[in-house]
């Protein structure tokens, strides 16, 4: 098959990384001359770049792996769900299988499936084992463009398997992310969003400063554009990251934060790196240093063990900090994780009420926004 004569569609199941990394892929696909579609329902190739989150999100994959392969279509599956669940993927029409290592190489896989070249025998590497892998968009949607910064997590929290997934951090040399942002921002891109697993670690493993120099460095660049960054672990938002971020024009005063919870405890049983006093002094910092800021965030209910007493925290903590939004997420056992193993079960209706409260309190705080 010559690639004119054969549509590839690509089916992004995940987070805005994989999202970034999806276009990528479609557009070296669009560049080496393949029509590129969303319909997986009517494709000759389908490229799935998966999720492993939540349970929910690998039933997903699974479910969405079966759809593809039942219309006939070469199915080539990236991402975490096959990287964590490799055994369990369905062979029925997938014809190759990467991880988070090297998904580029789905490029090439197509290309092999339109020139009718057998394909190599499926295999997962570590995650990490090519370092940061290069990827960089030329093209984007209106004015909002993504750069993806670092990949990988070395945070050790107990009801995630992103790290198992993703691998350590590693960085995108600096001079790399300011060309890009630079390339975005004259082809008129408005709005730069820095993103990556664990964006607040970039530069840890390389030589260049840390996310504050980086974030210095593309407010440095000329232009009239803005910049948005994903979300930052509290532990991060220090004095001297919300002085200098307070002293960025064109940063968009507004940060996700990645609470969990506001109770010590189960902050502690969660194994994330700060408590609930921490968690407040940064917020209050940023209040500080930025009066117009605005927050959102994302917080797990009924962990195991969390008290109503630890519910009532979080609570008065979301009342305190006053989200424009909040992603709330009842908890969900993770196989595989350690959170999976604790004892003190939240009963699941239990959960879904106190998911239900603090969006009663999230409603609340938008109505008076």
């Amino acid at each position: 098959m010559m690639a004119n004569n054969i549509t590839v569609a690509i089916h992004t199941l995940g987070c805005k990384v994989s999202q970034y990394e999806s276009a990528c892929i479609k557009e070296e696909l669009v560049r080496r001359g393949f029509v590129v579609r969303g319909d997986i329902d009517n494709c000759d190739v389908c490229i799935l770049n998966t999720c492993t989150v939540t349970a929910e999100a690998d039933r997903k994959c699974a479910s969405m792996i079966r759809r593809a392969s039942s219309h006939g279509a070469k199915v080539i599956v990236c991402g975490c769900y096959s990287q964590v669940h490799f055994d369990d993927i369905e062979r029925d029409g997938v014809v190759f299988v990467l991880g988070t290592a090297g998904k580029m190489q789905c490029v090439e896989a197509v290309e092999r499936i339109a020139q009718d070249i057998p394909l190599d025998t499926p295999r997962i590497c570590p995650p990490d084992a090519y370092g940061f892998e290069d990827m960089r968009i030329t093209e984007f949607d209106r004015t909002r463009a993504y750069i993806k910064i670092e990949d990988g997590c070395d945070s050790k929290c107990s009801y995630c398997i992103i790290p198992r997934a993703r691998g350590r951090v590693r960085s995108k040399p600096l001079c790399e992310v300011v060309n890009e942002a630079k390339y975005l921002v004259e082809n008129g891109c408005k709005e730069i969003v820095i993103t990556g697993i664990e964006v607040d670690a970039w530069g840890k493993d390389l030589n260049e400063g840390d996310l504050s120099d980086l974030l210095e460095a593309v407010n440095g660049i000329e232009g009239d554009f803005r910049i948005r960054i994903g979300s930052l672990d509290p532990f991060f938002i220090t004095e001297r990251f919300a002085s200098r971020a307070a002293s960025l024009e064109k940063l968009t005063p507004h940060f996700h934060i990645s609470v969990q919870s506001a109770s010590s405890r189960v902050l502690a049983a969660m194994r994330r790196r700060y408590n609930g006093d921490r968690l407040r002094e940064a917020v209050e910092l940023l209040k500080k240093y930025i009066p117009n800021v605005a927050f959102t965030c994302d917080i797990i209910v009924g962990f195991p063990g969390e008290t109503e007493e630890d519910f009532l925290i979080t609570c008065e903590f979301a009342k305190f900090a006053e989200f424009i939004n909040m992603h709330i997420f009842p908890y969900s056992e993770r196989p595989g994780t350690v959170a999976a193993e604790l004892d003190n079960k939240i009963p699941k209706a239990e959960r879904k009420r106190r998911a239900a409260r603090l969006g009663e309190i999230r409603d609340a705080v938008k109505a008076t926004s």
